[in-house]
């Protein structure tokens, strides 16, 4: 066998369809069926039963799963030692980051890192989603968590604050009552509970009249007026057609964290961006925080 049939049925196991399996190694679903049919032709043997609800591997093709996700982790781990032997700061670093940084943060800053390293070049992957860095989906991951993974190592750059804004011109800030002001809430896919929680502790929930589900959303449906919502600060404190209505709220407070797999502390072109990080974020660590009122 190939480590291509390893794949296939690992990809087949693991998403439970065809469909799902071609998504995963980008080929088409004819392709994926036909690579099956092949394997267990070759081998003699059912790998997995078919039915309405998708497929379901049988004693042989759980084996066979099993054999083919310790071969990738072998291969994965094989592959993070050899990118670790590089001396100088030169190749490419996959990063994975959410909008909300790479808007009101990270953008000039990764422009300023490329003019001091030209030979380094940055393939970000904007996504609040967190990549697998184990399975290299990513290199680095520059990300808020007050719980980074215990599989990853890193270091914490800064604290980021948040606090109330509302839409200048539509809420006067001298006067407003949050308790009844119109707000814009996180929805369900953001999965910030502490800022749910928060705005459950203090009746805001309920009066959530618009929820959505990104912070650069929450921001955009502030600034038409939809409401006051809390943001961060990094990300609101920079735009003029916003108001800051109270100060930074310290229990909703959370770190920035540069993440990356263990295997690869050491390679230079990593390394070299993680001092350029620190040194640059740390500079404004007072704005980032959040200004009191």
């Amino acid at each position: 066998m190939h480590w291509d049939d390893f794949e296939t049925v690992l990809a087949i196991a693991e998403t439970g369809s065809l469909s799902g399996a071609a998504r995963r190694l980008s080929v088409s679903h004819a392709t994926v069926f036909r690579r099956l049919g092949e394997i267990e032709q070759r081998l003699g043997v059912m790998l997995f039963e078919r039915s309405r609800t998708g497929y379901t591997p049988t004693l042989a093709g759980e084996e066979l799963a099993d054999n083919a996700r310790q071969m990738e982790a072998f291969v994965l781990s094989a592959e993070r030692r050899i990118v670790g032997r590089d001396l100088q700061p030169t190749g490419a670093v996959w990063i994975t980051t959410t909008d909300s940084m790479m808007a009101g943060l990270l953008a000039p800053l990764f422009a300023e890192f490329r003019t001091r390293y030209p030979g380094i070049t940055l393939d970000v992957a904007v996504s609040n989603q967190l990549f697998n860095l184990t399975k290299r989906e990513a290199d680095v991951a520059i990300r808020p968590s007050n719980s980074p993974p215990d599989t990853l190592v890193g270091r914490k750059l800064v604290d980021l604050g948040m606090a109330v804004y509302g839409a200048r011109g539509h809420v006067d800030a001298e006067a407003l009552d949050l308790s009844q002001a119109a707000w814009v809430g996180p929805g369900s896919r953001l999965f910030d509970q502490p800022l749910i929680q928060w705005m459950s502790d203090h009746g805001y929930q309920d009066l959530c009249q618009f929820r959505v589900d990104t912070l650069i959303g929450m921001l955009s449906s502030v600034k038409a007026g939809l409401g006051v919502a809390v943001l961060p600060c990094y990300l609101a404190d920079g735009d003029p057609d916003l108001v800051q209505l109270s100060d930074p709220i310290p229990s909703l407070s959370y770190g920035l964290w540069f993440l990356m797999h263990p295997d690869l502390r050491g390679v230079a072109r990593i390394s070299s961006l993680l001092e350029f990080m620190t040194e640059a974020v740390r500079a404004q660590r007072e704005r980032l925080a959040g200004r009191p009122l």
